[in-house]
């Protein structure tokens, strides 16, 4: 996936989980979304398929993105 995140601006994507991973609170899935650079996350969903929204707040980047992170998309208001 190549998709360019730029600073500031909302981004959604799709989490799609593994058997084992499916314990994973939302809670942990947004605090590994903060740990990454994002901000006023929210995490929905559940089981093997969650929804991730945040602020990009670094420089803009190009990064390389985890096999269960699909369908970036800027939110637009």
């Amino acid at each position: 996936m190549d998709f360019t995140l730029q600073k500031g601006k909302r981004y959604r994507s799709v989490i799609t989980l593994g058997f084992v991973e499916r314990i994973a609170s939302n809670e942990m899935i947004a605090n590994k979304f903060q740990a990454a650079g994002f901000t006023d996350v929210k995490v929905t969903g559940e089981g093997g398929t969650r929804y991730a929204e945040g602020v990009w707040n670094q420089d803009n980047t190009r990064p390389t993105y985890p096999a269960q992170i699909s369908d970036i998309a800027e939110v637009v208001a």
